[in-house]
């Protein structure tokens, strides 16, 4: 089965992407330290820098680093399969049921992380590229909150 986008959305989302996606580690690093600054409580789930204040701190941190290159990875991956729905839902499925069921973070947290990367878009490459690339975070939103619905959530 096919997603909501049309050949011509795939593409300029995938233009979007590749741009932020190219320094993956350090992007996607900001991003986290972003959403632990701006919202502290998120900092709740992850134990290895709950004690951490200051982000400079926070962009040191291996495991911030570690954590903000996965989170682009797996965005990356869904990226590729914007055409395919199956191959899109195989990434998403399992990494929503683990946060659900074993990490337990509240699913508001995939939306402000999507806000917070699309607000990159725009400071760096500006409007459009914010533009091309919101309707893919929408998506990963909705078939996210899917996945909590049906683990009980």
């Amino acid at each position: 089965s096919t997603m909501p986008f049309s050949e011509a959305e795939v593409q300029s989302a995938r233009g979007a992407w590749e741009k932020i996606y190219v320094d993956a580690e350090d992007n996607g690093t900001a991003v986290l330290v972003r959403m632990f600054t701006e919202h502290p409580d998120t900092k709740s789930y992850f134990t290895h820098f709950k004690g951490m204040d200051s982000a400079e701190e926070m962009k040191q941190s291996d495991q911030v680093r570690g954590h903000g290159k996965r989170v682009f990875t797996a965005i990356n991956d869904m990226v590729q399969h914007l055409d395919n729905t199956e191959a899109f839902l195989g990434i998403l499925n399992p990494l929503g049921q683990k946060h659900a069921t074993q990490l337990k973070v509240d699913p508001k947290n995939f939306r402000i992380i999507c806000d917070i990367i699309l607000q990159m878009m725009e400071e760096k490459f500006g409007g459009d590229c914010k533009a091309s690339f919101e309707k893919v975070t929408n998506e990963i939103c909705t078939h996210l909150n899917n996945v909590y619905k049906e683990a009980g959530w």
